[in-house]
Formats: C-alpha cells, structure tokens, sequence
C-alpha cells in the first residue's frame, strides 16, 4: 500500500448540518478521532464526513453520519439513540465497521497478485521431451479416459 501525500482525518474532512451548530464541531471531531487511523488511507481532498441530527434531543431524535470517498460508493450511517453522546458514538463505530468491510472487499485474498503472475515456460526440445517427462503409468486412469 502506498503511503498517502495528504491523509484525511476527521477534524479536516468534517462538517456539521441540520441540527448542530459550529460550536458542536469541535465536540464532535474529538469523538470522531478514532477514525482517524481508518480514514488516514484516502486523500484528504477527496474525502468528506458530514453528520447531522434529526429532532435533537427529543424523543424520536436521528443522528445520521455520511461518508463520501472518490471513487467509492456513499455509506450513510444512522443511530436513533436516545442520548446524544450514545448516538454519535454507534454512527461513528458503524463506520469504521463500514470502512473496514469496504477496503477488504478491495483487497486481493491470499496474496491474489502472486497467483496472476504467471510462472516461467520452458522451452522444451521435441526430441528431449520423451526424456525429460516421466513414463506414464498405464495402471492409472484418469476419470476422464475411463
């Protein structure tokens, strides 16, 4: 993995809609701080957080956190935790779950790049082919020649 020139982190990439003033932000980003090492691995410049709360404090209250990264889809979470504090927290853990699921799913399994490289061809004589093979054994048949 190449090392990112400008990584995103939550106090850049943040901003607080419907329902939070600016003065909630810098809250907010100190609660978001452990996404810092998820985020760490897209550029700042195409990475965008913005969360937003729907009837703050009341009963029926929405927090609802969106993630946009170029180049991948939108994941929106949402909490409708009674406690504000609570709320913040299960949207931002929803995430970095999210997060986690998303660069896995990228990634090649079990070294996959190791298995596209192909493996070196040699180049055999016609005539030393009948050397260099073993002798078949005609006890053995395949399924496909039974």
């Amino acid at each position: 993995m190449s090392a990112v020139a400008n990584p995103a982190t939550v106090a850049e990439c943040l901003r607080v809609g419907t329902g939070f003033s600016q003065g909630d932000r810098n809250w907010i980003a100190e609660q978001f701080a452990t996404l810092d090492a998820r985020l760490a691995s897209f550029h700042a410049d195409a990475t965008e957080l913005e969360v937003s709360v729907k009837d703050r404090e009341a009963r029926g209250q929405k927090v609802t956190l969106e993630c946009w990264i170029a180049g991948r889809q939108k994941i929106v979470t949402t909490s409708a935790e009674l406690d504000l504090h609570a709320a913040l927290n299960d949207v931002r853990d929803d995430l970095r779950r999210r997060l986690n699921d998303a660069k896995t799913r990228q990634e090649p399994r079990h070294n996959k790049h190791l298995r596209d490289v192909g493996q070196p061809q040699v180049d055999l004589d016609p005539a030393e082919d009948a050397e260099a093979l073993p002798a078949a054994d005609p006890s053995r048949t395949d399924a496909e020649t039974a």
